[in-house]
């Protein structure tokens, strides 16, 4: 029922060549919804762990945003094969995480090239293989691309971007890659329509309690968050989450803020973590941010960068 309910959402968007946006209470996982013309947003089913992916339509090609684990690797696969018969020439990840990356690997073997900001491929020098064997102890997906013989760990990106701002332009559509500096990873890339006015921000923007700051610069997070609203956007298509317009933007820049300081005001005080985890409210209007099993999490991130001077990627993990 699922599937028969997607397919309708995709054929009626398509025809209406409008957008399709829905309130969270809505969320429908492996829904493909129309952004505008030759642009789908494809929701991660969360229970597996899978992030939002993006399928932007080229005149030859098709570019797709994030590879996802390999289980949503193999389900986004299945759905763009329904938008359209175009091959997948590129797939982007916007930066190293599991859910981002890990299917990197099935799309190369489909013949597509994975690119990404160079500070994708430095980063998961540092973290890699341990995070892709501890991830195959848990997920079967991960487990069997695991083989005999061959070294662990993901495939890194087949093309490094090594400039801020890349363009890919066939006169059908332009495409801008950004990359503004580290706020939830190093190499957090944004992929940017301007003329339709989209921005895909992968988890620099999520759409609810979302947010992880285990390889995140806390401090400048919200800097990062202010070069991206320079742009015109119109519609943010999130890492995680549902798609919205510009106000996420504004949303987790003001959660990355409230949070930052109501905890160096906390340290400031003298106040231990404890008594932070257990007073810090913060306000109403970031409330879709704030999870109440991730918060105290996130308030201890924020005071070991704030108390240890350094960004909480450059902690010990």
């Amino acid at each position: 029922m699922k599937r028969v309910r997607t397919l309708l959402l995709l054929s009626f968007a398509a025809l209406s060549g409008i957008a399709l946006f829905v309130s969270r209470s809505d969320a429908t996982p492996g829904a493909v919804r129309i952004v505008v013309p030759g642009v789908w947003f494809r929701e991660g089913d969360m229970d597996q762990g899978h992030c939002n992916n993006v399928v932007i339509e080229m005149k030859d090609y098709l570019i797709v945003v994030d590879a996802n684990y390999p289980s949503g690797a193999r389900a986004a696969m299945a759905d763009v094969q329904r938008i359209s018969s175009k091959p997948v020439k590129y797939v982007f990840d916007t930066h190293h995480h599991a859910d981002h990356i890990y299917g990197n690997i099935l799309w190369t073997q489909a013949g597509a090239t994975t690119i990404a900001f160079k500070e994708v491929a430095e980063e998961l020098k540092r973290f890699e293989p341990a995070r892709w064997l501890a991830s195959a102890k848990v997920r079967q997906d991960v487990a069997e691309l695991t083989r005999e013989g061959v070294p662990p760990g993901p495939e890194p990106p087949k093309q490094d971007i090594d400039q801020p701002r890349f363009v890919l332009n066939d006169g059908s559509r332009k495409v801008e890659f950004h990359h503004f500096g580290w706020a939830h990873t190093r190499g957090d890339g944004f992929v940017y329509l301007p003329k339709e006015q989209v921005l895909c921000t992968g988890d620099a923007v999520v759409n609810g309690p979302h947010n992880s700051f285990m390889d995140a610069n806390i401090a400048n997070w919200p800097v990062v968050l202010r070069a991206a609203e320079k742009l015109k956007v119109k519609y943010v298509l999130p890492g995680h989450g549902l798609a919205g317009g510009r106000e996420l933007i504004g949303g987790q820049e003001q959660f990355m803020v409230e949070l930052y300081k109501a905890v160096k005001a906390g340290i400031d005080a003298g106040k231990k973590l404890e008594d932070l985890q257990t007073s810090i409210k913060l306000p109403e209007a970031v409330k879709p941010w704030v999870g109440e099993t991730s918060l105290n999490g996130q308030i201890r991130d924020a005071y070991n960068e704030i108390s240890q001077g350094k960004p909480r990627g450059d902690l010990p993990h």
